[in-house]
């Protein structure tokens, strides 16, 4: 049985996905990457921007997404995160 991803997991390959791509990704890979639905990546995209763990740059009149430092502690938190509840096999 596949089990859907929870929130935190989608957030987090939102932004594993971003720094991949050597922290540049243009918006179109990074939907198809992102295997959701293109509403609940606007919902997802939007929230990642509010709380700004990723902005938009323009480079000669195209969009790029990139990651915050925010960003980055994120990735590196949930890493800490993971690693404890392997750990405690949780």
């Amino acid at each position: 049985m596949i089990r859907k991803r929870d929130r935190l997991e989608v957030i987090h390959d939102f932004l594993k996905i971003i720094q991949a791509n050597h922290n540049s990704i243009k918006m179109t890979p990074l939907l198809r990457q992102i295997n959701l639905s293109s509403q609940s990546f606007n919902e997802y995209f939007n929230e990642l921007i509010k709380k700004q763990l990723i902005k938009e740059i323009y480079d000669d009149n195209k969009k790029y997404i990139t990651l915050t430092d925010k960003g980055f502690k994120f990735i590196e938190k949930y890493k800490l995160i993971l690693g404890f509840i392997g750990e405690f096999e949780l």
